[in-house]
């Protein structure tokens, strides 16, 4: 697809930001479609900032890679700095401002943009990477700008159902998530039948401003939050028909279901599972093990709390919003070649299969499918395929920061109409949508 040129070129933007890497010595060769014609030539160093994911879950990974990278290029040090995700971005743009940006630099998939538009990273030739015709295409679009690719996909995150057996058990005689968004209404129905002396008890626990989850069902239907036109310009697409529905859906099931404050968010929504007003909610597979820690929740639910695919309004899973990380090297890095090869080596066939056998989901539907049938991984490796992700334009990050769409659905709830929120919500995208934020 046609992407809107900028209204200066990401090499001109480059050279003002003044990158320049840490590592020693080497020269640039492109986008490292060739390693090196004598890799055991090389010298130098090549810095890699992992996040620290990486060193708690699968640091043999990590050590098999260095080895293999180690015999290729046994001239070149390899550097491994790991870090966490409270700062990272902040030493990045420090790093990148003073001259000491890594070599290889792992990025959170809805980081990815704001280093691609700034200039920040180098581009690679997808053909030359394992697996690349069967990427993830949500996760891959995360690294596309301009019909170039920016990153590597790395691994994959999602959205499940959350839910406590035991509530479903008591209400419907079965300890099991429903499959069908038809069968899950019918649930949620008894569920709330079976609870209706507790006023803020919800079946379904569904934040009012969750525009993740709402947008899911925007996806469901067909819908999108913006889309790209002929005329070179990114334009906000809410009120289109299509949706208009999800957005309904979605406000119908918060309505229905949803007993606390609708216009509270997302963020701590574990809470009303683990004290005991949830019977479900959507969100993180994280947020399970919240639900029953020591100290954010109530460790007697552990049995009771289980994920599942969360099913969608068409029939198949509800899209969910792709999470994972993707992997780049710097604009500036005179490591290119063996750089680009340390990231091929990383995200390898044989090592994207030792992150599934950890239950990680891969960068591929090749080595996902399997993960779709085992119980541990079955429902997020679900939702993956038809996954969606934010609009890849220069003032997507405006928009999010404006809370446009949190707010059209707070209005919503409060008793606007679709049609007036959604339209008024298009006209404050497109203010934002095409300068770079």
């Amino acid at each position: 697809m046609k992407k809107r040129q900028l209204v200066s070129t990401l090499g001109t933007i480059a050279l003002a930001v003044g990158l320049t890497a840490c590592s020693s010595s080497g020269s640039p060769s492109g986008d490292g479609k060739n390693a090196s014609s004598d890799p055991k030539a090389a010298t130098g160093t090549v810095t890699v900032w992992l996040m620290d994911d990486a060193q708690k879950n699968w640091p043999d990974l990590v050590q098999r890679v260095n080895d293999e990278f180690a015999a290729k290029y046994p001239g070149i040090s390899l550097k491994l700095v790991y870090q966490g995700w409270a700062d990272k971005v902040g030493k990045l743009d420090r790093a990148l401002a003073d001259g000491s940006a890594p070599d290889v630099v792992e990025l959170g998939n809805t980081e990815t943009m704001k280093y691609v538009l700034s200039g920040a990273l180098a581009p690679v030739d997808r053909t030359t990477f394992d697996n690349s015709d069967s990427w993830i295409k949500a996760l891959a679009n995360t690294c596309t700008y301009q019909d170039k690719l920016w990153c590597v996909p790395y691994y994959a995150g999602a959205r499940v159902a959350v839910f406590n057996s035991a509530s479903f058990q008591q209400a419907t005689g079965s300890a099991e998530f429903p499959k069908s968004e038809t069968e899950l209404l019918t649930a949620l129905d008894r569920i709330a039948d079976k609870n209706k002396a507790d006023k803020t008890f919800s079946p379904l626990y569904l934040p009012g401003p969750y525009w993740y989850a709402a947008m899911s069902y925007v996806a469901a239907y067909g819908g999108s939050i913006a889309k790209f036109d002929s005329s070179g310009n990114w334009h906000g697409t809410l009120h289109d028909a299509k949706s208009q529905q999800g957005i309904s859906h979605f406000a119908d099931l918060v309505r229905k279901y949803n007993k606390g404050d609708l216009t509270q968010n997302e963020q701590n929504q574990f809470e009303s599972m683990a004290r005991g007003h949830a019977a479900s909610f959507y969100g993180n597979g994280y947020e399970a093990a919240s639900v029953t820690a020591p100290v954010t929740g109530d460790p007697t639910l552990k049995d009771a709390v289980k994920v599942a695919t969360m099913p969608g309004p068409d029939g198949k899973p509800l899209p969910t919003f792709i999470g994972g990380s993707d992997l780049a090297v710097t604009a500036k890095s005179p490591q290119v070649a063996p750089a680009t090869d340390w990231i091929r080596m990383f995200t390898s066939t044989k090592s994207e299969q030792a992150l599934a056998d950890k239950d990680i989901l891969p960068n591929n539907l090749t080595q996902l499918n399997p993960l779709k049938n085992k119980p541990t991984t079955a429902a997020a490796a679900n939702a993956v395929p038809d996954a969606w992700f934010t609009p890849l334009a220069p003032g997507w990050g405006a928009v999010e920061k404006q809370k446009i769409i949190p707010d059209m659905l707070t209005a919503i709830l409060k008793g606007k109409s679709v049609d007036q929120a959604t339209k008024d919500a298009d006209a404050a995208i497109d203010q934002l949508i095409n300068n770079p934020s």
